[in-house]
Parts: C-alpha cells; sequence; structure tokens
C-alpha cells in the first residue's frame, strides 16, 4: 500500500507515520506542501511495483468493500472504473453530478466512447499501462487525462457499479467548477494534440 500525503495540515502525517511502524507493506510518501490529486498519485506511481494500481481517495468518499468488484474485471488489456451513476446514489449532490454527466457526455462525444462516469476516482489498471501514459497533470484534471490517453489508444474501459458518500463542502470537499473547465480543456488537449 503507498500513501501520498500530499501537504495535509492537520495530524494526517503523524498517524500514517505510527501506523507505518505497525505494518511493512505500508509506504508513506510526503509532499511538503499541497501540490494537488494528480501530483500525488504521480508520486505515488513513481513507487509502484505490483502488477495493477487501484486509485483511492483519502477521504473515503469510495468504499473500499468495493475492490473486490473492480478487481475481479482486472485485465492486462483494459482498465477498470467504478462508476458511480451506475448505482442509484441517494447521496449525490446536483451540482456535481451535472457537472460529472456534463464532463462525461463531452468525453464520450469527444472519443467516441460510452462511459456513464468519466471523472470517477476509482480506477483500476495494470501498472505498465498507467506508468505508459506518461501522465503529467497536478490537480483533479488528471481523471479527464487518464481518460482521454486511454481512449485515444482504444484502450477498453469496463464500467462497475459502486457506492459513493461524497464528503459535503464545509467538511473540505476540495473539487470546484473551475476543475471542470480544466477537465474539459485536458480532454481537448489530447483529443486534437500530437501525443498519445
Amino acid at each position: 500500500v503507498i500513501i501520498v500525503d500530499d501537504g495535509s495540515r492537520d495530524k494526517t502525517a503523524s498517524l500514517l507515520k505510527e501506523n507505518k511502524s505497525r505494518d511493512w507493506r505500508i509506504k508513506l510518501i510526503l509532499h511538503q506542501k499541497n501540490l494537488g490529486k494528480g501530483a500525488a498519485v504521480r508520486t505515488g506511481l513513481s513507487e509502484v511495483t505490483s502488477n495493477y494500481v487501484l486509485i483511492q481517495d483519502a477521504d473515503l468518499e469510495y468504499d473500499p468493500i468495493d475492490y473486490k468488484k473492480l478487481i475481479s474485471k482486472a485485465s492486462p488489456d483494459l482498465a477498470v472504473y467504478g462508476s458511480r451513476l451506475l448505482t442509484k446514489n441517494p447521496h449525490a449532490y446536483a451540482r456535481t453530478y451535472l457537472g460529472n454527466v456534463f464532463l462525461t457526455s463531452f468525453c464520450n462525444l469527444l472519443f467516441g466512447i460510452k462511459l456513464t462516469d468519466s471523472y470517477t476516482g476509482y480506477k483500476l489498471l495494470p501498472t505498465k499501462m498507467i506508468k505508459a501514459l506518461n501522465l503529467s497533470s497536478n490537480g483533479f484534471e488528471l481523471e479527464a487525462e487518464i481518460t482521454a490517453k486511454l481512449a485515444k489508444r482504444k484502450i477498453p474501459i469496463v464500467e462497475v457499479p459502486i457506492s459513493f458518500r461524497p464528503r459535503k463542502y464545509e467538511q473540505g470537499k476540495k473539487i470546484k467548477a473551475k476543475d471542470a473547465l480544466t477537465g474539459v480543456l485536458a480532454f481537448l488537449k489530447i483529443r486534437f494534440g500530437s501525443f498519445n
């Protein structure tokens, strides 16, 4: 398990250090300042030695109980996404739900694919595959970058239904409207750019 603390200001780092000392399987990496989700994921990827990568946000909006669903579909030739929209979700906020529907529809139109949740944070990919994407995003647009680069390379994406309990903004939820714009720009850059 690779944990990246992205410059948290609470007691997260000390709690993680304490748990790491009890379990040799935990690798802890600390960012001295907050660099963003994309930067944290890229830091973690640089240390991965397993055959597959499963990304888990620390706030537990995504429930680890769903790991089995993603792992059951794992294959060297495809990516597995946990879709929040394949499950009826009484906890979803209208604003973020509509934003996700827009981004996913935009992505589907640009790349000719049929996803329900292009911006999910729950992704399981073969390590060789995700490292070959040469990710460069620092923020939430990482989700768009991964999906767009997979789609441009014609790599199949399989979706499985997952549970999702979003935090409230007053609880520290960080994604904002401007993140949708950076996502759109990432989709466009990759779709019409000359790189894969």
